[in-house]
């Protein structure tokens, strides 16, 4: 079960586990919610893994919206009849969960919810954070196993006492590195050229593009990376680009203008498989707030790219400061404009974060290492 269609971290997860389970051994549904732009729906088609459309499932909270999912899925569980139900983000986990022991446990069902980021850390205000965290603990309960996908979630999860009925694990994000089927670097540039919104008669190049991937929600982060370029204006070769698209576009898009950027960051909105664009950019930035394991990080440092990272999440567990990219703390645009500063005026630190964050992805973060932990937990 995935809340919403679009192409975010649980739906990476979801489509990169079950692409590589054996289908004659697993019989598979996948229940996604009715928002989002269907991605992942079409994604699953292509490698024909049967979907259900859970219509009263929103990504907003909504009591009238949520009760009906819970019946639905509820129905959905009973018709399946599933050895496990395994959940996806904290909406689906909240959800599924409790359509499985609500007004009643479903007998011979098994709960496993994997969550790629608390929801408490999100900029949230104060009161809302621990709504979200009593949520969490209580619904731990009706769980039999939780998976996290870094150790600053895992020890988060043990201080707050968010104990499934019986194993809390981490398990790492991993990718097929030699699998990305990158697009050659002119090509990616010429395409990003034509997306890119107010670039008319421009050719970018001769440019050193900063990029990111990335849906446009608080948690990324984007407001940031729009004033780092504005701290960056000194560099008149330095252009950014942003992949992606979300809530947040018209702020974003109020933002560039207030600051008069319109002819340095480019909004290209959202583009399937963006991750074959990497090859375009020179450098890769994830300016976040918040994350759990953020699948773009190490697509790019697959990709060869030198990275600049904010020091949220799982972030420290995968960066070495200065040996396979750079780490900054969150919010600070200006510390972020001098670390791009700082790679764009050396080809040796570019070529060396670069092959070392390669390296990082080739040994450590594995797709075939992620599934067998999970098959193991199956």
């Amino acid at each position: 079960m995935v809340t919403q269609s679009e192409m975010g971290g649980a739906q990476r997860f979801t489509l990169n586990l079950v692409s590589n389970l054996n289908q004659d051994k697993y019989e598979i549904l996948i229940a996604i919610g009715n928002t989002g732009n269907g991605d992942l729906f079409r994604a699953l088609h292509a490698i024909s893994i049967p979907t259900h459309r859970l219509n009263r499932l929103t990504r907003d909270m909504d009591i009238k919206q949520d009760l009906g999912a819970i019946s639905e899925l509820r129905k959905l569980i009973k018709e399946f009849r599933p050895d496990i139900v395994f959940l996806n983000s904290s909406k689906a986990g909240f959800i599924g969960s409790l359509a499985a022991i609500f007004p009643f446990k479903i007998r011979g069902v098994k709960i496993i919810y994997r969550i790629g980021g608390w929801t408490f850390n999100d900029p949230w205000p104060l009161w809302k954070k621990w709504f979200f965290i009593v949520l969490e603990w209580l619904s731990a309960r009706w769980k039999d196993v939780i998976i996290v996908n870094n150790q600053h979630d895992l020890d988060q999860a043990k201080k707050l006492w968010i104990k499934p009925r019986k194993e809390l694990t981490l398990v790492y994000n991993g990718i097929e590195t030699y699998k990305l089927n990158l697009l050659n670097r002119d090509e990616a540039r010429i395409k990003l050229f034509e997306k890119a919104v107010g670039s008319s008669g421009r050719i970018f190049q001769t440019e050193f593009i900063v990029g990111t991937i990335a849906n446009f929600y608080p948690a990324k982060g984007l407001e940031y990376l729009i004033r780092t370029a504005y701290y960056s204006q000194d560099n008149d070769n330095l252009v950014f680009f942003i992949i992606g698209d979300g809530q947040e576009r018209p702020d974003l898009e109020m933002l560039i203008k207030e600051l008069g950027l319109e002819r340095k960051i480019f909004l290209v909105g959202q583009i399937p498989d963006a991750f074959r664009y990497l090859s375009a950019f020179d450098m890769f930035v994830l300016p976040s707030v918040k994350e759990g394991f953020p699948w773009t990080l190490i697509e790019a440092m697959a990709a060869k790219l030198p990275i600049v990272a904010t020091r949220v999440g799982a972030v420290p567990e995968i960066i070495d400061d200065y040996k396979n990219g750079i780490i900054v703390e969150p919010g600070n645009p200006q510390a972020i404009a001098e670390k791009i500063k700082e790679i764009a005026g050396s080809n040796r630190l570019q070529k060396e974060l670069g092959i070392q964050a390669h390296q990082t992805v080739l040994f450590k973060f594995g797709l075939d290492k992620m599934v067998e932990q999970i098959e193991e937990l199956l």
